[in-house]
Order: C-alpha cells, then structure tokens, then sequence
C-alpha cells in the first residue's frame, strides 16, 4: 500500500504521457495520496478491481453541497482550476439517489436508444460537409479542429438546442472550465457562460422547439421538480460532457491509428472491426482520465489503505484501463482485443448517459473519414503534439494532418 505524495501526477509531463507515472504508482500500490493542480489533497485509485468497485461505491458520494465543503476542507495550497458553484455543479453527475435518479430520468429522454438512431443521417450529413470542406482545402488540416470538433458540437447542439453560433464561445468556456487555468479565467468564463445558458433558458421558455432544453422546461412546468439553478447546471454538463468528450474520442482514436500504421492498415481492410476499435481507443486513451471527484461519506479501506470520512477520492480511468492484471501488454493498441468492461465511460450509477450517442458519432466519423481519404499522414512529429492540462479531461490541442485520395 501507499499513500505518498506523489508530485508527477498533473504535470504537464503526465498530462503528455501519465502511463509512466501510473505504472510506478500502480507498481507500489493500488491508493495514493497527492495534490490536484487545484491544491486539493486527493486519494487516487489507480488499479482496475479497485477502481471499478469505488465507482459503484455509494459511500463515495458525489453531492455538489458536501463536495464543496470537502473540497474547502482539503485544500491544502494555493492551486488552479475548478472549485465548483452550484450554478455550475448541481447536476446529475454531482448528486447521490435520490436526487440523482430524478435528475437521470429527466434527461435520459434524449439519449435513448430509438432517438440517438434516429440521428445517424443527420451525424451523416454533418461528418460529410466537414470532409469536403477538408478535401477542398490544400496543405495539411488539424483534423481536431476541422473535424472532431464541429461534428459532435453540432449533434449536440441540435439534440438539446442551442444555436451555431453559440458554438464557438461555448466551445472557448469549456476549454477553459476543464484546464488548470487561473481563478480569474475560471470565474470569468463560468459567469460567462452560464449567463448566456440563462439568456438560451429565457428564450426557448418563450420560443420553444423540437428539442430537449424546451421538453426539460415543458417537464418542469407541468410539475416544478427542476429548479433553475440545476437546470442551468444540466446545461453546463450537456455542453461540456455532450460534445468534449467526443471530440478527444475522435482525435485521440485517430492519432492511435496514425501511431500504429500495422492497425490502421487491419481496419481499412475491414471494417466491421470498427466496433471493437473504438472500444480499444476508449481503453487505452479515452478522453477521461479520472473520473471526477468523490469524497467518503465514511471511512472506508481500498487497497488495504484506510481512507479517512471527508476525504476527496479520484478514480484514476485511463491507469486502471492500463492495469496489466486486467488487460495483458495494456500499453499496446490491438484493435482485434475485446476490451470489455473498460472504464473510459465509468461505471456504476453515473455511466456516460451519452455512451450510445458518442460511440455512434465515432463510428460515423472514422468511417467517413477512411472511405473518403486512402492517405491520412500526421503533418507534424507525434512528439510536437501537444496535451491540454486538467484534472479530468485529457486530449491534444491539435492533430494536424495531412490527407490524399
């Protein structure tokens, strides 16, 4: 067991390549003690069992109010990045049961699995007009930028209704809600953006539409169970959760790909190993690198290390889908392994809602993309690349590339 400090975690090398760091941790024991780049003290879990028991432990609870003030109580210097407000944290992905499976079943309606189908020509359509606009342009493209980018902002944007013009500035939030930025970026951008969700909420009561913000507002007219605070949260969360995780998919999948021509060559060849791909590209990069916090109702022991009431767990997903006693040579990508029970969408009461939305959208973007272009070449060393910091969200900051028939 362990419960150093251990001071890699969160930098900008383990932001680049945090296998290293999770293979020592790992190597000297399943529980740590550190400090999030937000100055929090944390206890991360990092192999697999233990992992995937904490993510369905109810004792690790996930209340917005409490995490607050486990959050206060635990931060032990100064730091950067995102202490919650419940303007911005009162959602289903920060609340126990009861709340939780009210808050669940208010928004499930627009993932389900009969509506998300029913998508596939739209996601189509928008994949298509991407590429062209790709295929028309010389000299490399950023593939993030031009492509795994638009295309889930889009889908996202239409399914719960915000318009496209809102989707640069949602975008620009985002990216820095989810980085270790100052707490004057982060204030900034969090004010920001929830009052333009509060404008969007104003509007569509007024001008309602054929998507899910206007059912949430007719649901809570009729019964009054959502109150506005975790209303515009909800909406924090949809932007967030619905198109950034998406995108590092995408861009992240591809660059696994790029990195292993051997792979890429076995799925151009055939495609109905593409299911299976995509599974592998959440396992041994997935866009979530922990999932975000809980803190201990109780005190509990994981690992043989006992973990005090209080406290602020992480559930560190891309080390515990890098455990080697769950899956063999783990740092190596083979499209042909079944990865099964991979954490890169969670597990327990808080699995991605938008799990069928995101693995269609993948599906439909790979699939275009290598029926349309027989060359895609990174247009930079993959060294270059560079990583967004955070404590949750992990993905490059561009994939320039470049493509040929």
């Amino acid at each position: 067991m362990s419960t150093s400090i251990h001071s890699g975690l969160f930098s900008a090398e383990y932001m680049r390549d945090p296998y290293p760091v999770y293979r020592e941790m790992r190597d000297a024991g399943p529980v740590h003690e550190t400090v999030g780049s937000n100055g929090v003290r944390v206890w991360v879990i990092t192999d697999y069992a233990e992992a995937r028991a904490a993510l369905a432990d109810p004792r690790l609870a996930k209340d917005s109010v409490e995490m607050g003030e486990v959050l206060a109580a635990n931060r032990i210097e100064a730091g950067l990045g995102w202490l919650p407000t419940e303007e911005t944290a009162a959602h289903m992905l920060n609340s126990d049961p009861p709340d939780h499976g009210r808050l669940r079943r208010l928004v499930s309606r627009g993932f389900t699995g009969r509506r998300v189908q029913r998508l596939r020509g739209r996601i189509e359509e928008l994949s298509a007009g991407l590429i062209d606009r790709m295929a028309a342009r010389t000299g490399p493209v950023d593939l993030l930028a031009d492509y795994a980018l638009p295309l889930p902002m889009g889908v996202i944007g239409e399914l719960v209704g915000w318009p496209e013009s809102a989707h640069g500035p949602l975008r620009e939030w985002t990216s820095v809600l989810m980085a270790s930025g100052t707490t004057e970026d982060i204030t900034r951008a969090s004010l920001d953006m929830t009052g333009y969700l509060r404008e969007l909420v104003a509007h569509k009561r007024e001008h309602p539409a054929d998507d899910l913000l206007s059912a949430l507002l007719e649901h809570d007219s009729a019964d009054g169970t959502l109150g506005e605070n975790e209303l515009i949260a909800m909406l924090v969360l949809l932007v967030i959760a619905g198109h950034d995780t998406t995108v590092n998919l995408i861009a992240t999948g591809m660059r696994q790909l790029l990195r292993h021509p051997d792979q890429l060559a076995l799925l151009r060849a055939d495609r109905s190993l593409l299911p299976g791909a995509i599974e592998e590209f959440l396992r041994i990069e997935g866009p979530v690198i922990n999932a975000t916090a809980r803190y201990t109702s109780e005190p509990v022991i994981y690992g043989g290390v006992p973990i005090p009431a209080g406290q602020v767990v992480l559930v560190a997903l891309t080390a515990a889908n890098h455990d080697p006693a769950r899956y063999p040579d783990p740092g190596r990508l083979d499209i042909t392994r079944s990865p099964g029970g991979h954490l890169g969408f969670g597990h327990g009461i808080h699995f991605c809602l938008g799990a069928p939305l995101a693995r269609l959208e993948a599906e439909i973007a790979f699939t275009q993309l290598l029926d349309r272009f027989g060359r895609i070449e990174l247009a930079v060393p993959d060294e270059d690349l560079e990583f967004r910091t955070g404590m949750v969200i992990r993905g490059i900051k561009a994939l320039p590339v470049n493509l040929g028939t």
